[in-house]
């Protein structure tokens, strides 16, 4: 069976559909981001500076907002409690750019409250980096070396990081809701651009929805080999 998996592997054909979704939410992304990043927000404000009201009127004082290299590589910190712009976020005054920046926001406004997800999130982080990093080289060498309890913890480990991806999705839903509706409430957008937010932040859901058909597909065949080797 391990000659199988060096030449010819009959589970690839369940990443298919994952990879894609994962290229559709890739163009959905780009698409709307190209689009709405050339639209400016009625309320003229940047980035940053809806960042900073809705953080504010959040009683997040505390948290700063830096700018990093890069485009979409926006995030929030919860560690060091930053909430980080990219270059092309931080100035610009599109609706797409503060809808990112308000869905950043979404993120630490749901550090703050206790979230559960992003707190379930964030404590698995470190064993999920582990497992991800492990859960591959174990089950090869399970497999090569016909040892069913290698295969058996490499499969454990992934199911780690298959459970922070499902954990991943309702966080960001989560977070981009709350981005609309602070918004929203707080006039930075006017009732006609909710769709234009709504349209950007929805395609980039989409990727980790992809991402997540991605690592249960890798989860499938991880299981499939593993009921192949027990059948020889």
């Amino acid at each position: 069976m391990s000659e199988v998996f060096f030449f010819w592997d009959p589970t690839i054909v369940l990443l298919i559909p994952a990879l894609m979704l994962a290229l559709w939410a890739q163009m959905r992304v780009q698409s709307a981001y190209s689009r709405f990043s050339r639209v400016p927000a009625s309320s003229g404000l940047s980035a940053y500076e809806a960042a900073r009201i809705l953080l504010d009127r959040n009683g997040l004082l505390d948290v700063d907002i830096e700018v990093v290299p890069g485009t979409l590589s926006d995030h929030y910190d919860p560690r060091g409690r930053v909430l980080r712009l990219s270059e092309g976020t931080y100035r610009s005054r599109s609706i797409a750019a503060l809808g990112i920046a308000a869905h950043e926001v979404g993120h630490a406004v749901q550090h703050a409250t206790g979230y559960a997800a992003l707190a379930i999130r964030n404590a698995i982080v470190p064993v999920v980096n582990f497992g991800s990093m492990l859960a591959f080289p174990l089950f090869l060498f399970g497999l090569l070396f016909r040892s069913p309890g290698l295969m058996d913890l490499g499969i454990l480990l992934f199911l780690g990081v298959v459970l922070f991806h499902l954990i991943t999705l309702p966080v960001e839903f989560d977070a981009s809701s709350r981005a609309v509706r602070m918004l929203l409430d707080g006039g930075l957008i006017n009732v006609a651009e909710v769709g234009a937010v709504r349209s950007v932040l929805s395609a980039a859901a989409l990727t980790y929805v992809a991402a997540t058909a991605m690592a249960v597909a890798n989860l499938l065949r991880l299981l499939m080999f593993r009921s192949m080797a027990r059948d020889e």
